[in-house]
């Protein structure tokens, strides 16, 4: 018998991603969905991690992954849990929020999320955090802007969500405990902008700091 790994030092905490959360995502899969290996529209919310070696901060040089030529800017909001978080209520879920940051979730194209995209989201530096908040931006009014270069490209607002975040978090807790430092993604925009070697990507949101990184050269 192989013997057991201690757990790596200071990793105690996971981040986790929401796909098909955006409604343009559901409605290019259209009929798919209900064919094999899908059979059915997803009931609850589609979860997948972005383990630690994706982390990086703001303003990380982030290098793609030996052959991509580009890779998909997914802008997003990301939740820090604050308190265990278990079957929660819609109305309280989010008090069990410590903070509020500005993700760059970034991930190779990839159309299929029928096995986990392993190698498409989850390559070094490829969730690159912002800055974290206490204070609860306006979520109902809430745009996130993309910019390539100094170039507006993308804007999406997270009323546009399938499920909004205190409904996401209520939905997740009802079948997996959520543990403080643990952290949600909200979801991306379907068809989200794509970025190259040497491009600067900045994402802004009204009442959030900025996140930022720069696309490197392959690893």
């Amino acid at each position: 018998m192989l013997p057991s790994l201690p757990p790596a030092a200071g990793i105690s905490h996971t981040v986790y991603g929401v796909v098909l959360n955006h409604p343009g995502s559901l409605s290019a899969m259209g009929a798919s969905l209900n064919e094999a290996p899908y059979q059915a529209p997803p009931k609850a919310p589609v979860l997948y991690i972005k383990p630690c070696n994706t982390w990086a901060q703001s303003g990380a040089s982030v290098s793609l992954p030996t052959g991509a030529g580009s890779v998909e800017i997914g802008a997003t909001l990301g939740l820090l849990i604050g308190s265990p978080a278990s079957r929660l209520s819609e109305d309280k879920a989010l008090q069990h929020v410590a903070a509020y940051q500005l993700v760059i979730d970034l991930s190779l194209p990839h159309s299929s999320y029928y096995r986990p995209a392993i190698r498409e989201k989850c390559f070094d530096g490829s969730c690159v955090l912002g800055p974290e908040q206490a204070t609860k931006p306006a979520l109902e009014t809430l745009g996130i802007q993309t910019l390539i270069n100094g170039q507006a490209v993308d804007t999406w607002a997270v009323s546009e969500l399938l499920r909004q975040p205190a409904q996401l978090l209520a939905q997740i807790s009802a079948f997996m405990t959520l543990n403080p430092g643990d952290r949600l993604l909200v979801g991306v925009k379907w068809q989200a902008p794509q970025a190259k070697r040497g491009d600067v990507v900045v994402v802004q949101a009204q009442g959030l700091p900025t996140v930022q990184c720069t696309i490197g050269g392959q690893a």
